[in-house]
């Protein structure tokens, strides 16, 4: 950083180049006296500090006063120069950096220290060396926001006394060595490697943990379509047989009431007729061998001796009722007997 030499009121002062594009040059003693706004002049009476001219219109005394520091109470930004740092993990690191102060104080700005904005930049540089001290390399870049606030901090603890008030801190640029910046670069290369192999593996699981829900489902879909299925077959076969049960019975009840009426005989021998010259007519159809009565062409005859068959049957039926009739109103009395027994015995 540049500095140059002017002379104030007689006395050799060092001055920052780069601070005299803010700074005022003092001025003469004319008694009247017009202060900028945003400026504070201090003035010295025969030597010794007299007071700080206010904004505006003001009246000095000639020869006996003189403005001996004009301070700006403007945001003044100062450039931190690069310097090298070591972070806790030894690596040598180049950072610089941008100061914004403001003067609160001109009375401690202009008799605390000789030069205030020199000092806050020094002390600006060895906090920050010592904060970057306390943090590794990879914390350096996180935790940027946490080491501006933290180097604030430490330069307003000791530029209190100065009358000088730093409002932030931001650090510029980071440079690091060829090798650990080659290093950092392999690592993030690594672990994007490492972040796509896992999204894959983990998109892989995923297709085919779906490939086996889905195989679950079809699975599941095929049986109960499987078991509607047969459930519908079993209902319909059971319908089914129910109607065919319930035709037969319709048919057999129809064929007695034909039976019971008149000429029914004439038209069962006429029907058992029928039914064997038909069985005649698909002998030897599905078989080569066949048993033949011996009076197969007397057709009267076998009509005859099936209608004999069944009034035989028609006969055995009422006694069959009569007797099974008769058994039970036998076991009837035997039971009233049996409970005659039993009230006598009691009494």
């Amino acid at each position: 950083m540049l500095r140059t030499l002017c002379r104030t009121g007689g006395a050799l002062l060092q001055v920052n180049v780069s601070q005299q594009r803010w700074a005022s040059t003092l001025p003469m003693n004319t008694v009247v006296l017009f202060v900028p706004q945003q400026e504070a002049w201090v003035v010295e009476r025969m030597g010794r500090f007299h007071r700080i001219l206010e904004p505006g219109l003001n009246f000095l005394i000639p020869i006996l006063d003189r403005i001996r520091f004009v301070q700006s109470l403007k945001e003044i930004v100062i450039d931190v120069p690069e310097q090298s740092a070591v972070s806790l993990d030894n690596v040598t690191l180049q950072i610089d950096g941008v100061l914004y102060l403001r003067i609160l104080d001109p009375f401690k700005a202009s008799y605390g220290v000789e030069d205030p904005e020199y000092a806050v930049t020094q002390l600006a540089q060895t906090t920050m060396r010592s904060e970057l001290g306390k943090l590794t390399l990879d914390k350096v870049f996180r935790e940027r926001e946490s080491l501006n606030s933290n180097i604030v901090h430490s330069i307003n603890q000791a530029s209190d006394e100065w009358g000088i008030r730093c409002l932030r801190y931001e650090i510029k640029d980071i440079h690091v060595p060829p090798r650990v910046k080659e290093s950092m670069q392999m690592q993030v290369e690594a672990e994007r490697k490492k972040r796509a192999t896992v999204l894959e593996s983990e998109g892989t699981r995923e297709a085919a943990i779906n490939v086996a829900e889905g195989s679950k489902q079809a699975q599941i879909l095929a049986s109960e379509g499987q078991k509607a299925e047969q459930i519908n077959k079993a209902a319909g076969e059971a319908q089914a047989v129910l109607a065919k049960a319930e035709a037969k019975a319709k048919a057999i009840r129809m064929l007695s009431e034909a039976l019971t009426e008149q000429n029914g005989s004439a038209a069962a021998s006429l029907s058992v007729a029928e039914q064997y010259v038909s069985a005649f007519s698909n002998l030897a159809k599905e078989s080569n061998t066949i048993l033949l009565p011996s009076n197969t062409g007397d057709i009267s005859g076998m009509v005859t001796q099936a209608m004999t068959i069944y009034n035989t049957l028609a006969k055995t039926s009422p006694k069959v009722e009569a007797e099974v009739a008769k058994d039970k109103s036998e076991e009837l009395h035997s039971v009233n007997e049996l409970k005659a027994v039993n009230d006598t015995v009691y009494v």
